[in-house]
């Protein structure tokens, strides 16, 4: 991210595609002045989504206040542990020790030792809406950040983190000039989000 300040007027955001360890992106610093702030003709939301055009996404973005995010919070997250399917790594998983007589493990026990083992390192994308401010539009975003209350790797060490980011298209108010000769209009700007996690180091 970088904040410029072109003419001394309103500093703006130029967001663009940025490595994954540098996410979820910190809150924005604005200028506190109202001035800057989109008046209300500015504001006309057939207008705006015109000009946003395809990249306007329901799935992540809100006009006005939204309900809950689904899959918010860690204990939906936890719960959903159950439900998702062991990657292919823990299914080739062998059980047992890495010298000596192989260890016959039946296929029920075998089941369950790797299903707990995917629920102890499972890294879901927790999901929570966002306030951009008046100065972004659509102006609510439907963030990922992940799960690293406790370690997910046995012995512990690893922690989930962000391995993969998706770009969305928002528009973001911005202004040139002093405030008494100054020039707004909206820009498209990329946000990224995170889109997956995975217990690394």
């Amino acid at each position: 991210l970088g904040l410029l300040r072109p003419g001394g007027g309103q500093p703006f955001l130029r967001l663009r595609p940025s490595p994954s360890d540098n996410l979820p992106i910190k809150d924005i610093v604005e200028h506190p002045d109202p001035e800057y702030d989109p008046k209300e003709q500015d504001l006309d939301e057939r207008t705006l989504r015109k000009k946003l055009g395809s990249h306007f996404d329901p799935g992540f973005m809100a006009v006005a206040v939204p309900g809950p995010a689904n899959a918010s919070g860690a204990e939906e997250a936890v719960a959903g542990r159950g439900r998702a399917a062991l990657p292919a790594e823990l299914r080739r998983l062998e059980l047992g020790p890495a010298q000596g007589p192989r260890l016959r493990v039946g296929k029920k026990a075998r089941r369950k030792v790797l299903q707990w083992l995917w629920a102890y390192t499972y890294c879901p994308v927790l999901y929570t809406w966002k306030d951009l401010g008046v100065r972004f539009w659509p102006r609510y975003i439907k963030e990922g950040n992940c799960l690293a209350e406790k370690s997910c790797s046995l012995p512990e060490g690893m922690f989930c983190k962000p391995v993969k980011s998706v770009t969305k298209t928002f528009l973001r108010w911005h202004c040139q000039g002093w405030s008494s000769q100054k020039y707004c209009t909206w820009i498209p700007v990329q946000y990224p989000l995170i889109s997956e996690c995975k217990c690394s180091c």
